[in-house]
Parts: C-alpha cells; structure tokens; sequence
C-alpha cells in the first residue's frame, strides 16, 4: 500500500499516526521497520520517525511483508469507521479525477454531498474542493520536476487553460510557472535592514510582494539568511524601495498602525494559508490558542499541524504567529526567539 498511496494521502496517515487519531483506527496501519511491529493510528506506543513508518491496508498485507501485531494496541482486532473509509476513498477519487463535482464525489462514496463535505473537513482538514486544487498543483508540480514543458504538465495536471493555472499559481507556488520550474532562478528580490527595538529586522520583497520579514541580531545574519532562502534569485538590497514597506511595519511594532495589510509573495500549501488567514483575524492585542485555530478550521485534532504552519511563517508581523500560545496561556516557540514573542504580546497589550 505504501507504494500506491500519493503524498498527500501519506500526509494524511502521517498525521493520523502522529496524533493518534482514533477515526482512522481499521482504514490503515502502519509499520515501523525498526521494530518488525505493526500498529493501528492511536496505539500509544512512542511515535516513531517518520521515515521508518510503512502504510498498510490491512493486517494480512502489513504480516505478509513481515511485521508483526503490535500486543499492545493488538491492530487484528479494530474495524474501520465507515465515515473515514469514505472520506479516503475520496481522496483517491480525487487523486485520479480532481475535477470530480461534490455531488459525483458523494454519489461514488454513498454520501450525499453536504454530509461529504462536512465529514471531509473535519477528518483531512480542507474542503473536497481545496483538496482537488492541491492534487492539481501537486501533478503540475510532479510534471514540472520531471522536465516536462509547462504546457504540458498544465494539461497533464488537469487545467484546462494558462488562466487557471495562473489563478491558482499565485496562491500555490509565490512565482510563476516557469520560474517555478527553474526553482526559483531568475527571480529579484530586494531587501532592506534597520534598526527595531527587537534587534534587526530585514524586510525583503520579489515583484507580487513581501517575500520575508525576518528579525535578528546583525544585520550580516539577516543577509546570510536571506541567501540561504532564496539561494537562486538575484538579491540585492534597496533601502528606497522597501521605504514605504518597513515603515508600516514599524509603526506596526511601535502600536501606531494595529493592522497590516501588504501585498505578499508566498509559497503555502493550502492548510498553511488557512492557518495564516486565521492568524491574521486574531485583533491586535489578543491571542488564541492552537487548539482554538485548529477548531475554527474544522480539525480539533490539527493541533500539531496549526503549530508547523506557525513555524513555517517567513513574514513576522504581517502574518502575526507570534499571537499563537498553548492552551493554558503560556508561550510556545517563535521562528525569531521566545524573547521577542513576549516583547511584542507585552508592547500590543500595553497598546491595545
């Protein structure tokens, strides 16, 4: 089974393992080859890396290959739920068709389509339709890195004009598809570095937008990093350009300017985006937990998954992550130090 499920898919189990969700205890199971053990989703054995883990169907498939029943969470026993069989079997629908209506969707899966939709959220965390679009993208990306010209892979990938695919690109990938397929090369990008009352803070941006804004200690930090990013675009720095940019940015800081709306040039996957529009409703002064932004996507169990998109933000401030604590109010982890994160919950409460 390991071989025949798409990345996405295996996203989805990874996740499932990771935070032992009950729902998909019977849809898969998965082995780990350190041990020879296999496992249902929730077994509470210590989670393994990720790279040793191997998916099965079933426990005749994952004996056959030489695993073994785990004897504490004893797999043989479980049967599936139906809701999440149903919803798997909609992502391969969709693997294979991403252009399937909710309504044909929920037909093959003997769900009708408001029941589908619903369920679908709440277990893989983005609408069918949301889903679609990655599968599309994903193919495109697949036939891009596979040298095929970006006609092609934009038919291949099941976008029937250069319009849709450049609607979607936009979101998808931060550039364009040719750049896209050249990893980057050809892009410019120009960058700005001043003085904040957190250090340093870098604030760069390609020809749709703001690309990165980055604090640090010194300022030849903050270039290395920009270098190390973008390896393949041609950097160069602009005070004059960034101008208007960093100002709103630290009047931001300072209080004066309590809500930052700027054009940006960013590569998310689609539950990222969800993530970092969330971030971006949470008022100036305020924060919610990750428990919170996981429940207003539709998946209580995305907790894990909220935090990454946290930590995969590269524009401070604009997507405001720093509002993000753990349940019980304490601080987590911030991209840019712990120390920064409470400096700027103190300065936006004393502000607010």
């Amino acid at each position: 089974m390991t071989d025949r499920i798409s990345a996405m898919e295996r996203d989805i189990y990874w996740k499932a393992v990771s935070e032992r969700d009950e729902r998909f205890n019977g849809a898969f199971y998965y082995g780990v080859n350190s041990t020879r053990i296999y496992c249902k989703p929730s077994c509470g054995a210590k989670t393994p890396n990720r790279e040793n883990v191997r998916y099965f169907g079933d426990c005749v498939s994952a004996e056959g290959a030489g695993f073994r029943a785990c004897k504490r969470c004893r797999p043989e026993s479980i049967k599936p739920d139906p809701s999440t069989e149903a919803v798997i079997r909609s992502c391969r629908i969709l693997e294979a068709s991403s252009d399937i209506s909710l309504g044909d969707l929920g037909e093959r899966v003997g769900l009708s389509p408001a029941h589908l939709q619903k369920l679908f959220k709440e277990i893989v965390g983005v609408s069918p339709r949301k889903y679609g679009e990655s599968v599309r993208m994903n193919h495109f990306r697949e036939g891009i890195r596979t040298g095929s010209e970006v006609t092609e892979a934009m038919y291949d990938a099941g976008y029937g004009s250069s319009s849709r695919l450049y609607e979607n690109v936009s979101d998808k990938l931060g550039m364009t598809p040719a750049t896209y397929k050249k990893g980057g090369e050809g892009m410019e990008i120009e960058y700005t570095v001043a003085d904040c009352e957190l250090g340093k803070i870098l604030v760069a941006r390609s020809k749709k937008g703001i690309c990165a804004v980055n604090f640090g200690d010194t300022g030849e930090d903050l270039d290395k990093g920009l270098m190390k990013e973008f390896p393949k675009a041609e950097i160069s720095k602009n005070d004059g350009a960034l101008k208007q940019y960093l100002e709103a940015i630290l009047e931001n800081l300072k209080g004066n300017r309590k809500r930052l709306v700027l054009p940006l040039d960013l590569q998310a996957t689609s539950f990222q985006l969800r993530v970092w529009e969330a971030l971006r409703e949470i008022p100036y002064g305020e924060t919610v937990s990750y428990a919170e932004i996981a429940k207003k996507l539709g998946n209580p169990n995305a907790v894990r998954a909220v935090a990454g998109a946290c930590a995969a933000n590269r524009v401070a401030l604009v997507i405001p992550c720093h509002r993000v604590v753990k349940s019980n109010g304490d601080l987590s982890g911030y991209k840019w130090g712990k120390e920064r994160k409470k400096r700027l919950l103190e300065n936006e409460k004393a502000e607010r």
